[in-house]
């Protein structure tokens, strides 16, 4: 198995202590922020609507995402192991795509919900039903999973034979591609036009 490179958060000791803390900390706030979000959309009866429910949903997609590549980067840093297997980048970059791009579903389907309650609002229970919301709740994670899927096989199909020094704190399909000595304009084509 081969080992990628990453960058290293800062090359003076004290500095890496400081930024590693200070990403912790921005780390900790976000997720105790997504979960009073969650807890409280799921605890108070009056917030029993579409909107509340994706924005719930939205969340927990939030905590789970920044969870994929900050930990790990302020874990590596502090311990100075700036190398993830190729089992890690897989696995990074699959999660990384999965939450972003339901992430960006999610809002798309709350702009439909909005505009559905804004310009359509006697039909407003009849366009955003429960049935509905969780039918696009399921849908967005399916797509999800394709997507992510998908690109995650294009980019580790490839092959890595330059320097395995990733210039980014986590694996990321971009850098992965600058690091293959075969054409990729196919993954970088299909990356865009899945956008």
């Amino acid at each position: 198995m081969m080992d990628f490179f990453l960058m290293e958060i800062s090359g003076i000791c004290d500095l890496q202590v400081f930024y590693t803390m200070f990403f912790s900390l921005v780390y900790l706030m976000t997720i105790m922020g997504n979960l009073l979000i969650a807890a409280v959309t799921t605890l108070d009866k009056s917030l029993h609507m579409p909107i509340y429910f994706f924005l719930k949903n939205l969340s927990i997609l939030d905590s789970c995402y920044i969870s994929v590549t900050l930990p790990n980067a302020c874990i590596n840093s502090l311990l100075g192991t700036m190398s993830n297997s190729k089992a890690e980048c897989v696995a990074q970059i699959f999660h990384v795509l999965f939450f972003a791009f339901v992430e960006v579903l999610f809002l798309i389907i709350m702009a439909h919900d909005h505009f559905a309650a804004i310009f359509r609002h006697l039909h407003y229970p009849v366009i955003m039903n429960p049935h509905l919301c969780v039918h696009s709740t399921l849908a967005a994670l399916v797509s999800g999973l394709i997507y992510a899927a998908l690109h995650t096989i294009n980019t580790f199909r490839l092959p890595f034979c330059h320097s395995h020094a990733v210039q980014q704190l986590f694996c990321g399909i971009l850098s992965l591609l600058k690091l293959s000595c075969c054409d990729t304009f196919s993954n970088r084509l299909q990356i865009l036009s899945l956008l």
